[in-house]
């Protein structure tokens, strides 16, 4: 991790549509990647117990993962978010960006430069299962959503971590 990466952490609740997590925050990593291009990225990923990584952009429509935690790094250009829903916030964020997305937030592009890669992975044992934001889903989500379990290691530094510090103390 880069050594002026500055980790910040937010907590978005459930509206009746969007489940959001209920004990975990999202966790945004500033410039902890920066200068590294989307295959070292993949790479860094694979050790940290985050095998098939993937490249593309982000929807544009809200989804969330209410089987699996995300994490995802902004490789090239940037990328306007929306996290937790419509009620939710806007973030900005740029090549080097790594945000680590909670089982149950939902997520958003909302803008993105044309060069946006984005480089997605999912702990080991996990897969994206894809919920939209729908007031009929939110309750059998939200009990898978609680059901997931933590990663083994944090997807950036692939030791315990800001991450894993994050979320074991909810």
């Amino acid at each position: 991790m880069a050594g002026n990466a500055k980790v910040e952490t937010y907590r978005f609740a459930g509206d009746g549509v969007v489940p959001n997590n209920p004990a975990l925050p999202v966790v945004l990593y500033r410039a902890a990647l920066a200068g590294e291009s989307g295959g070292a990225i993949a790479a860094r990923f694979a050790p940290h117990r985050r095998p098939d990584a993937w490249a593309n952009g982000i929807y544009a429509h809200h989804h969330y993962h209410a089987g699996a935690h995300e994490v995802l790094a902004i490789a090239a250009g940037w990328v306007r978010v929306r996290l937790g829903g419509e009620h939710g916030g806007t973030f900005d964020l740029a090549a080097g960006d790594v945000v680590a997305i909670p089982a149950g937030v939902a997520h958003k592009r909302e803008a993105a430069s044309p060069d946006l890669i984005v480089i997605g992975a999912y702990p080991d044992g996990q897969r994206p299962d894809i919920q939209l934001a729908e007031a009929a889903a939110h309750d059998a989500a939200l009990f898978d959503i609680t059901a997931v379990a933590l990663p083994a290691a944090d997807p950036v530094t692939g030791r315990a971590g800001p991450l894993l510090d994050c979320w074991r103390r909810g």
